[in-house]
């Protein structure tokens, strides 16, 4: 009888373990479930801020102040609630030459008000700098493995450029451009064009025709120019609603070309050769 009781007691224990772990599978799974639920993003936005010296120091305080302003805006919060998971994640660099780039916020979620506050404070908090040279492949090259070391799922992953001239330095941005769309990745762009071109900003006439047609690309990609310093908030916080809300307005934007560029790609590195041979 002794090994009777001690066999039923195993098999007891065996059925009691058993229940035990059927009731404790589904929570696990729950628990992972909710963990994975709590990652996914409607967008993985990398905001890409060009800093370089054809930039003056009032023109990168009203850019810094615009992203702000926009991400705290009452049309950015009702985007950020009318996509899927109602949540955003977002990081912020500045960048200049193909080797110089910052990272003024590491990836932080918005899903409401109070974090979109917390990311905007975070922004504004970093002192404002400049640096040489303007390389948007670099922009784009180093934005890509962010996308990698983030923790968060998007469905839609967009990196954001502003800039007020053409690549000079790094690889052409094109191959940048093209390697990047290959990977399902959006981008969009703020071409700056509040100043008369000069020979020591390297400004081209038609930045915007150079951003449509050798920087952006991808399923909804756009350009937004900005042709005058009192619209420069305003722009930033249109693109930043739109890239959110994942639906381009025809009415506020340049449609992207689909044929042979209109401005040469390697225009910058052309005129800077020509300027500096080097």
């Amino acid at each position: 009888m002794r090994w009777v009781s001690i066999g039923a007691m195993l098999v007891a224990a065996a059925m009691a373990g058993g229940v035990l772990a059927g009731r404790a599978a589904p929570n696990r799974a729950l628990q992972l479930a909710d963990d994975k639920d709590a990652k996914r993003v409607d967008v993985e936005l990398v905001l890409a801020v060009d800093v370089s010296y054809s930039m003056d120091m009032e023109e990168l305080a009203i850019q810094r102040e615009g992203y702000a302003e926009a991400l705290v805006s009452k049309d950015f919060l009702q985007a950020l609630k009318s996509g899927p998971t109602g949540r955003i994640a977002v990081t912020y660099f500045e960048w200049a030459a193909s080797g110089d780039q910052k990272i003024i916020l590491s990836w932080q979620l918005i899903d409401g008000p109070e974090s979109a506050d917390a990311v905007a404070a975070a922004i504004l908090k970093s002192p404002i700098r400049r640096a040489s040279r303007t390389s948007i492949s670099g922009a784009i090259n180093f934005a890509m493995p962010l996308f990698e070391q983030n923790p968060y799922k998007g469905l839609r992953r967009v990196i954001d450029i502003s800039g007020d001239g053409p690549n000079n330095n790094g690889m052409p941005v094109t191959l940048a451009r093209d390697a990047a769309l290959e990977k399902g990745v959006i981008i969009n762009g703020l071409p700056i064009m509040v100043k008369e071109p000069s020979f020591s900003t390297m400004d081209i006439e038609n930045l915007d025709y150079y951003y449509e047609d050798c920087v952006v690309g991808g399923p909804g990609s756009f350009v937004i120019t900005i042709k005058d310093r009192e619209k420069f908030k305003e722009a930033i916080h249109t693109k930043l609603v739109l890239e959110v809300a994942g639906r381009p307005s025809e009415s506020r934007i340049i449609p992207v070309a689909d044929k042979e560029p209109r401005v040469s790609c390697m225009i910058g590195e052309k005129i800077w050769e020509d300027r500096w041979g080097r």
